[in-house]
């Protein structure tokens, strides 16, 4: 495989400065709820934007600042709450953001060819803070890189205990708004306080919740089926880009009529499940999960206003056996992430807070792909005043699975996760070269149970 081209070094021209709000803003302890307080969260969503034109370095400064003020969470930093050493909260004091800015001796065009697939040294392209902990990380880190002949990387890292990908896109969008009308108030006015999401009392755990496992050392679960998570960590991962056009979803979608129609979102995670299992060569029996995110804002609609400012999704839980994976269909599969999503009531999602009262539960990433959806969150459409973006996805690629919008084409979809280099090309292969034919070819020389050896599990 070859391998990806490195980006030059980013010189710096002066050191980052702190962006603080423009006016005084309130002075209090935030409030996390235990959606927010998920260590499966504790990491900041790092968004890289390629733009042709330049954007006028003190405007955005000016619009940040002035954002400040609504969004002041962002510019507080994170600590541990006095009265539960196991939970967060953000101390919002107005210290402020971390703005830094950048040249790279690229053109956008150069960069536009390298960008489909991510690679180490895109990191290049975010300022760095050297800090003792995450906790000491500010929650929002802001990168301008520009480029030769006037293009410009933007580059985010906002703290997903503080926000999710609807609340990081309502974020950029107000920015964007501020810079192309600096008088005008926001669209959206964002609501921080997450009491509508505090657990009951007592708590009420009136359903299973598959999503989570106990963290104790002596938790027998665990042991049952080898750790596909520890096994990733462990190997050198290539990130692997397939692309969706319209035509060719409606393609797998076909292949689950008249029978049975489903979403977009629906087939394509199925698809993708199984051709992670197959890619790996899971032992046949190995019970494998399929985590998703879902938007709450609808499910809870009565008591989540408006603009709410915080994490309003939960993790939809499907799960099946390597074996039923691969040699049931695409209808199989699709039917599994339906049920999944079908069960998400607001008393279910209620539960599952009161559930995470519980501080020994972790989010079960031993057996399970998760995929997170940035298709439909509008992120492709944001605008400083000098056209759209060539380009955007994340900073970086995981393991966690990614559904990336495409420029100029709103319906169809990139899907990005990162694989062992080993098996990378069979991963894309399979996700390519799926039909409805080999959907519909029964026995085990058709699903490659007999024929794949299993990735050192």
């Amino acid at each position: 495989m070859l391998r990806s081209p490195e980006l030059p070094d980013c010189f710096y021209s002066c050191n980052p400065v702190l962006i603080t709000p423009s006016s005084r803003t309130p002075q209090h302890s935030l409030y996390l709820s235990n959606l927010d307080d998920q260590n499966f969260l504790r990491f900041s969503i790092k968004y890289l934007y390629l733009f042709r034109k330049s954007v006028n370095i003190d405007c955005l400064k000016v619009a940040l600042s002035r954002l400040l003020v609504y969004y002041y969470p962002l510019a507080g930093r994170l600590k541990k709450s006095p009265e539960n050493d196991h939970k967060l909260e953000v101390e919002c004091n107005g210290e402020g953001a971390v703005f830094a800015e950048g040249f790279m001796d690229l053109t956008a065009d150069e960069f536009a060819e390298i960008f489909q697939k991510p690679n180490r040294t895109f990191r290049k392209l975010l300022y760095k803070v050297e800090a003792p902990s995450f906790l000491d990380i500010p929650p929002l880190v802001v990168q301008v890189t520009n480029l030769r002949r006037g293009g410009m990387v933007l580059c985010t890292a906002i703290n997903h205990g503080l926000c999710d990908g609807v609340g990081t896109s309502q974020f950029l969008h107000a920015w964007a708004h501020l810079v192309t009308r600096p008088n005008s108030d926001l669209p959206i006015t964002p609501s921080h306080f997450r009491h509508v999401l505090k657990p009951r009392n007592p708590a009420q755990v009136t359903f299973p919740h598959p999503t989570f496992t106990e963290s104790k050392p002596d938790n027998p679960i665990s042991r049952l089926d080898p750790n596909i998570y520890q096994y990733l960590q462990s190997q050198p991962l290539v990130p692997a880009s397939i692309t969706f056009n319209p035509s060719e979803i409606l393609n797998l979608r076909r292949q689950c009529m008249p029978s049975l129609k489903c979403t977009a979102f629906e087939v394509l995670a199925s698809h993708t499940w199984r051709c992670w299992v197959k890619a790996l060569g899971l032992p046949s029996s190995n019970k494998v999960k399929l985590l998703f995110s879902v938007n709450i804002r609808k499910t809870l609609n009565y008591e989540i206003p408006q603009g709410f400012y915080g994490n309003a999704f939960v993790l939809g839980c499907a799960e099946a056996t390597a074996q039923e994976l691969v040699e049931d269909n695409l209808h199989g599969g699709v039917k599994l992430v339906q049920h999944a999503k079908s069960i998400l009531t607001g008393e279910y999602v209620k539960s599952m807070i009161d559930h995470l009262e519980d501080k020994t539960l972790k989010t079960d990433l031993s057996c399970s792909l998760v995929i997170s959806q940035w298709s439909k969150l509008g992120l492709e459409d944001l605008d400083f005043g000098e056209g759209k973006a060539l380009q955007m996805g994340p900073l970086t690629s995981d393991i966690y699975c990614l559904f990336l919008p495409v420029i100029g084409d709103c319906d169809a979809i990139r899907v990005l996760v990162s694989m062992p280099e080993s098996v990378v090309d069979k991963f894309e292969h399979y996700m390519t070269k799926f039909s409805s034919h080999d959907s519909e070819r029964n026995g085990p020389d058709a699903n490659g149970l007999d024929n794949v050896e299993t990735n050192g599990f």
